[in-house]
């Protein structure tokens, strides 16, 4: 367990689009603010309820501040946004407010007896990487992006096969035709490299994991390599439209001969974890993998909605 700390400024962030999660955020603030702690609202769910960035004691949230934990309420795209956007190994505790969740640590029913174990220091904290994605234009500049789950590269819907050249450490290993190339973390591989049939990891393995998107040739599959590794993939097809999508939520379209370099980011993320739920739980759950749930780690130390 995480060794006890004194909270005193706690981050709320909630699914915007989301009337469930922004009024469970408001419910929360007030919840912590009876307990003597500072709280942030982020300015979306600020707005949302009509209020200033003066509600109450809510202050806005905002990613470069400080604080002692972020608790995310919706799903693992809230998630992912904020992680990405945080300054520092902040604690992040994921509510699930939507419908799979795999990095979403409780669900709604769970959250204030989960927040009375985490105030009191009785949580663990698990490390996640994350990837710095480079994309050098052909020519004309650079961008630079950091993903949780992924990096996709793809082309649009009236565009033909794709022809893509596949480096590792400025070793070739392929150049293949498809419709596009999944790079994901351990983390991601159960978001976008799944459905395209691409193994499931442990989110702790150093790894990545290249999955080809539709292949013209069978013999190409996915493949497991140390994240230690500079990823590097080009693009050799000219006149057709392409896209560098990260993290499903950001993108940029990706040309002839440009670049895209990934490597593993010197920076992680920590979520918090509450009670014994573990990953393989969460496959079995999430995935009607069957078999029995076991005793304990259904819930988060406690049952049923907990008093705001």
């Amino acid at each position: 367990m995480s060794r006890r700390k004194k909270f005193q400024r706690i981050g709320i962030v909630a699914k915007v689009a989301s009337r469930d999660a922004v009024h469970t955020a408001h419910e929360l603030a007030e919840w912590l603010r009876r307990r003597g702690l500072a709280v942030a609202l982020d300015e979306a769910t600020l707005r949302a309820r009509g209020a200033g960035t003066g509600d109450g004691e809510a202050a806005p949230f905002r990613p470069e501040d400080s604080y002692d934990l972020v608790v995310v309420l919706g799903g693992d795209g809230t998630l992912l946004s904020v992680a990405r956007a945080l300054a520092g190994p902040v604690p992040i505790l994921g509510v699930n407010l939507g419908n799979l969740g795999f990095l979403t640590e409780i669900n709604r029913s769970e959250l204030y007896p989960a927040m009375v174990q985490v105030l009191a220091g009785r949580f663990k904290t698990e490390e996640r990487s994350l990837f710095d994605v480079e994309l050098q234009r052909n020519g004309s500049g650079s961008m630079r992006f950091r993903v949780l789950n992924d990096a996709v590269i793809n082309k649009s819907a009236l565009a033909r096969i794709i022809e893509l050249t596949l480096r590792i450490d400025g070793h070739l290993v392929a150049s293949f035709r498809a419709d596009g190339l999944i790079i994901s973390t351990p983390t991601g591989s159960t978001a976008y490299n799944l459905s395209a049939g691409g193994p499931i990891l442990s989110p702790l393995l150093p790894v990545a994991v290249l999955t080809p998107i539709c292949p013209h040739a069978l013999s190409l599959r996915p493949i497991v390599v140390p994240d230690t590794g500079a990823i590097e993939i080009t693009l050799e097809t000219q006149r057709e439209e392409v896209y560098l999508t990260l993290d499903g939520q950001e993108g940029t379209t990706f040309g002839y001969r440009d670049v895209v370099r990934i490597s593993r980011s010197p920076a992680k993320i920590r979520l918090a974890k509450v009670g014994q739920r573990g990953f393989y739980d969460s496959l079995r759950g999430k995935l009607r993998w069957g078999g029995l749930a076991g005793a304990g780690t259904e819930g988060s130390g406690g049952s049923g909605k907990g008093e705001p």
